[in-house]
């Protein structure tokens, strides 16, 4: 994966699209108690308003506006087991 496609600016660019005359703010950076996900919560302020919206860290480095899949329990049979 292109990692610099999912970096943070150029994903604010991608959804906020805050054109020549906007201003980017980042209004509060941190990580999620849960699992500690980082996370970014972006605004841009347009001639038509402000627009704001979260982004995501992923484990691969890329930030999307999705957090990444947590692991949740699952199942494996145990090699040589039959039932």
């Amino acid at each position: 994966m292109n990692t610099a496609a999912k970096s943070l600016h150029s994903q604010v660019e991608k959804w906020l699209a805050p054109g020549p005359q906007g201003q980017i703010r980042v209004v509060r950076f941190g990580h999620r108690r849960r699992d500690g996900t980082r996370y970014a919560h972006v605004e841009a302020s347009t001639t038509c308003g402000a627009r704001a919206i979260f982004f995501f860290r992923h484990h691969d480095g890329g930030w999307c506006v999705f957090p990444p899949h947590a692991g949740g329990p699952s199942m494996a049979a145990h090699p040589g087991v039959y039932c």
